[in-house]
């Protein structure tokens, strides 16, 4: 197993791409944090080491010389002014001990040693009951024995206030990690949203050309390329708003010259066709101009009664078209679009379903949601997207009275996205369609 797949099976990685980024950074500088603390701690730990060594030894040697020196009886008024806390000088043989093998006490004794005139006879003794105690045995000139009792304490000690500056400092590397990665990946972020909300017929803010080069000089890119795909999408709404319309001429002439042909059955299968046609081509500049339904300028209306009168217009000319709910909501839309997005959606349940019922309500957040009902065979779940695609047909046979032109529910589908709503296809339990609109 490679040192990357150990990592990955046993060390909780993190998904997103900002944490992975905190945590290197952190670790990177709480270990350059570390090597640095420990390298100056130890060149102070050393420092400090050797001064107290020579600062032993020089007092050592300076108070061994005075007492030699001194009268006997004098010598013990002398002892607490040589007393240094670590080290005091004791008249007589001291304590019994045994031979010290530990390294720090090897080096206080060679110190002692080096301090000690030659001509003193010099021992040093751990004192086992002590810990780290230590007794130097020596005979002063006139023959009195002196001890040099040892209690070494710590080399350098920590102050009370270090942990809490260590804590300080921790916190202060974290904030600065966090801000530094959030700085890196908020425009990741905003890149990431744009993309997945990109949307070329909708007004929507252009990234921010700001900041860092490298962050300007993607959002630039970003929005370039929104242009670009919007300077097409608008050339092939032309183009095919261009042919459809170019083609309703020949078709008008190839159907005056049927009516004069002699009456067969290759007449009436000729109008048939002509006719299918001229259907497709309105069609297309239907949908051709739903693609630019923000062109249409918006309205106040008060959906009800809007709901009613196109429903009433179907109940005049013989359809069973139903309206239920009732909803007291005046909303600011674009009015042609939604006749257009709902009479699209009233013929598709009538010629699947022979008859469609309007359903208005308003669901939790107070947006009002309309849907067109019907009792026909229903969609598969797994194309219920890809129904609202132009030119997508669910019959097969192209058969243009069974399958329509593929058109309506993508017209539909575009021109709620143009006026800022949202359309959903969900099949009825017990069978049939629900067409759901949501304006809010």
């Amino acid at each position: 197993m490679t040192d990357t797949a150990f990592l990955r099976r046993f060390v909780p990685w993190p998904r997103t791409l900002g944490w992975r980024l905190f945590l290197i950074l952190l670790a990177g500088l709480i270990i350059a944090h570390g090597l640095s603390f420990s390298v100056l701690f130890f060149e102070r730990y050393v420092a400090a080491k050797g001064m107290m060594y020579n600062t032993l030894e020089n007092d050592v040697a300076t108070s061994v010389a005075i007492l030699d020196r001194l009268p006997a009886d004098e010598r013990a008024q002398w002892l607490s002014r040589l007393d240094r806390g670590s080290y005091r000088f004791v008249l007589g043989p001291g304590l019994p001990g045994v031979p010290d093998t530990s390294e720090r006490g090897a080096e206080i004794a060679a110190k002692i040693r080096e301090a000690v005139d030659p001509r003193f006879p010099l021992t040093v003794e751990a004192i086992p009951q002590n810990g780290k105690r230590l007794q130097a045995h020596l005979t002063l000139s006139d023959g009195s024995p002196l001890t040099i009792d040892v209690n070494p304490g710590p080399i350098m000690r920590v102050a009370q206030w270090l942990p809490y500056v260590l804590a300080a400092q921790l916190t202060l590397l974290i904030l600065c990690s966090w801000f530094a990665v959030r700085q890196a990946i908020r425009p990741l972020t905003n890149l990431a949203h744009a993309a997945d909300t990109l949307d070329p017929n909708k007004n929507a803010p252009r990234l921010s050309e700001t900041g860092p080069s490298e962050v300007a000089y993607a959002a630039a890119a970003f929005n370039a390329m929104r242009d670009r795909i919007a300077q097409y999408l608008e050339e092939r709404v032309q183009i095919l708003a261009a042919i459809s319309h170019d083609l309703q001429t020949p078709i008008t002439r190839m159907k005056l010259r049927a009516e004069f042909a002699e009456d067969s059955v290759e007449k009436y299968k000729l109008v048939q066709d002509l006719a299918e046609i001229e259907r497709l081509v309105h069609e297309g500049v239907a949908y051709a101009r739903s693609a630019h339904g923000s062109a249409e300028k918006t309205t106040r209306i008060d959906i009800a009664s809007f709901m009613e009168s196109l429903v009433y217009d179907y109940q005049d000319t013989g359809k069973a078209v139903t309206i239920t709910g009732e909803v007291k909501s005046v909303i600011e839309t674009r009015p042609h679009a939604l006749r257009r997005i709902f009479t699209n959606l009233i013929d598709n349940a009538l010629k699947f379903g022979g008859s469609a019922d309007v359903l208005l309500e308003k669901d939790a957040s107070g947006s009002v949601v309309i849907k067109v009902l019907d009792r026909g065979p229903g969609i598969p779940e797994d194309q219920l997207e890809a129904v609202l695609q132009p030119f997508f047909r669910l019959e097969q046979s192209r058969n243009r009275g069974t399958g329509g032109t593929g058109l309506g529910l993508a017209i539909a589908q575009q021109l709620t996205l143009a006026i800022g709503a949202s359309l959903q296809l969900r099949n009825r339990a017990g069978g049939g369609l629900s067409a759901e609109v949501v304006i809010g």
